[in-house]
């Protein structure tokens, strides 16, 4: 079988294919074809894979390219981890929005609305290559924003589109290891949009230990998220929400954190890759592999550090070595790809179409929801309908995310500005518009969305 990764120079690249040397079913894949804009980024991605298949029998092949066509042509499967307008684009979404006092964050709110406006076109014009020249592939999104891509790719491509993100199965793993509980016996209750969602149950063998969790002070203190929320929080919540909701219920905090800190994540993170790609360019095998894994190690352990008490680039004391979470992204991919092509049943939770799953939401909107994945394809689990609360944020930031694909596909200024109006994180149409203002001047990608026929 045949992969197609596009974004093939990005750094999660080698965790998919660590997976893919580990996996023993049949079939499997044989060729990973690494599609990227960027050459030498390619260039050192193969390096970092080709010391890791050194001396694994039947290590898939890897092909480089920055050809999108020759790459899908075929493919089985698809995965894109595109970043439209790279990291300085990121650093845009961020200081735009922080210079008007407003949260500056790659995915949530105004950062995550002008990230999709300049990605959708692109990521369209992908599914369409994609049922060109490999109908029956699956596309297994990365892309962020991951709920608002999926959606709009399935416009295109349907259900053969569906979006990963690796934060609530980390929780879910990491629930279960500080617990003493065996993960394969565990099965979480989770709903909500991407990086906007709810674990509210976690059941081992059928009962619900998260009472047990939110009722050991030492225990909640351990986890991640009772750092971010506080301990107090979650047990008034009565649930464990995605970290990104943080930035929700804790807004003007997250502002005042991220405006103090002397670099944002984006101005961190470009620094980081530039020497990174200086540094192995003279590199080669091991030397490669090393240099991929001391960046990495230090990108999770600074992750969300201006939330948790640190400075935006610090390592946090009790926080080393490389995410687990970060493996667990490729565990999930591969266990798609193996439920699919193998239909080894599998449960997880994933970005997919939400049908009749979540009632206040329309059917083809895109959820976070607990699936089942076989030969079939992917089936939504029943489950408990959110609460008020939960519900009228899905429907808000929902609404938003429509409101970007609208704008982002028929250049929209009016759609535009409403998107970012309406988000829960601006609430001001004055500020919305500054800010689609804003990016227009600073981004060109943005800017190229807004065409004299747009309104």
């Amino acid at each position: 079988m045949k992969l197609a990764i596009l974004g093939g120079g990005g750094f999660r690249v080698p965790y998919v294919y660590q997976a893919l040397l580990q996996d023993p079913g049949s079939p499997r894949i044989e060729e990973v074809w690494l599609q990227d804009s960027d050459a030498g980024r390619l260039e050192a991605m193969a390096a970092v894979l080709g010391a890791l298949a050194e001396g694994v029998e039947d290590a898939p092949r890897v092909f480089t390219g920055t050809g999108l066509d020759k790459a899908l042509e075929g493919a089985d499967f698809v995965f894109s981890a595109v970043r439209v307008g790279g990291l300085k684009g990121r650093v845009c979404d961020e200081r735009v929005a922080l210079d008007l006092n407003v949260l500056g964050q790659e995915t949530t709110g105004p950062g995550g609305i002008a990230y999709g406006l300049r990605t959708i076109p692109v990521m369209l014009d992908i599914a369409h290559r994609v049922k060109a020249l490999a109908p029956d592939a699956y596309v297994i999104n990365f892309t962020n924003p991951a709920g608002m891509i999926t959606e709009a790719m399935q416009g295109v491509l349907g259900d053969r589109v569906l979006g990963i993100c690796d934060t609530p199965s980390g929780l879910g793993m990491r629930v279960a290891a500080a617990l003493g509980l065996d993960p394969g016996r565990i099965r979480l209750d989770y709903v909500g949009l991407n990086h906007l969602g709810w674990m509210r149950r976690i059941l081992h063998d059928g009962v619900d230990v998260l009472p047990r969790m939110l009722a050991d002070e030492e225990l909640l203190g351990t986890l991640e998220e009772g750092v971010v929320f506080g301990r107090d929080w979650l047990r008034d919540l009565g649930v464990i929400p995605n970290e990104y909701l943080y930035y929700y219920y804790f807004n003007r905090e997250a502002v005042r954190a991220t405006l103090d800190a002397p670099q944002t994540r984006g101005e961190f993170l470009l620094k980081q890759q530039e020497a990174f790609y200086e540094r192995i360019a003279a590199a080669s095998g091991g030397t490669a592999m090393e240099l991929w894994r001391e960046t990495v190690a230090s990108r999770s352990a600074s992750y969300m550090a201006e939330m948790k008490g640190a400075r935006t680039g610090e390592a946090l004391d009790d926080h080393a070595g490389i995410d687990p979470a970060d493996e667990g992204y490729a565990r999930v991919a591969l266990n798609v790809m193996a439920a699919i092509s193998r239909d080894e049943r599998a449960t997880m939770i994933l970005n997919v179409r939400n049908g009749s799953t979540v009632t206040a939401l329309p059917p083809d909107a895109v959820v976070e929801v607990p699936v089942t994945v076989d030969a079939a394809g992917v089936h939504p689990l029943v489950l408990d309908q959110p609460d008020l609360h939960q519900t009228g944020l899905m429907q808000q930031v929902k609404a938003v995310e429509r409101l970007t694909v609208q704008a982002a596909t028929t250049g929209s200024r009016a759609d535009a500005v409403k998107a970012f109006a309406l988000h829960p994180l601006v609430d001001s149409v004055e500020i919305g518009r500054r800010l689609l203002d804003g990016y227009i001047d600073r981004i060109p990608e943005v800017a190229g969305v807004f065409t004299a026929g747009g309104r």
